[in-house]
């Protein structure tokens, strides 16, 4: 089984299908945090041209959002960090990843699994429709915000992610 989610930016939309069956317990999360309309108002907060957009976790000010507790990665799951995917964002610490996720603008198999001493990142989704809107977001000005490095200079808006 297969849900899908429609992300609403302020630069354009994006249809994410989840990969329920490969990811259970991260899509379950993702889902949990779409039906409490939890990513409404927060933004892309990092930005990094030929690797990825992240988002999930910073408002416009870059204030972290209260997020649920950690998962469980499941970075095993044979899913491939592909250009159009959707992965959660984490620390160190392999089950770290909560609200924040990536999506690759890239192949970047350097951020998947290969064993216990290289976790990696999990997979847990993919864009279906409105990619074009991921490649707008990674050509936005960028710029250093207190710690963070590659913060879009003009907010990107998620205004929305529902179910559909």
């Amino acid at each position: 089984m297969s849900t899908k989610v429609e992300i609403i930016t302020s630069m354009g939309t994006m249809i994410i299908e989840l990969n329920d069956e490969a990811a259970p317990i991260t899509a379950k999360n993702f889902l949990s945090y779409v039906d409490k309309e939890f990513f409404d108002g927060l933004i892309f907060h990092r930005v990094i041209p030929g690797f990825m957009v992240q988002g999930g976790g910073m408002d416009a000010d870059m204030k972290e959002k209260l997020n649920d507790a950690a998962i469980k990665i499941e970075s095993d799951n044979g899913l491939k960090n592909e250009r159009g995917t959707l992965a959660m964002a984490r620390t160190n610490d392999p089950n770290s990843a909560t609200s924040q996720f990536f999506i690759n603008l890239v192949d970047s198999s350097f951020l998947d699994y290969t064993g216990s001493a290289n976790p990696g990142y999990t997979v847990f989704g993919k864009v279906t429709d409105g990619i074009e809107t991921i490649d707008e977001i990674a050509k936005v000005k960028t710029g250093r915000t207190g710690m963070h490095d590659d913060v879009p200079t003009e907010p990107v808006t998620i205004e929305s992610v529902r179910r559909v």
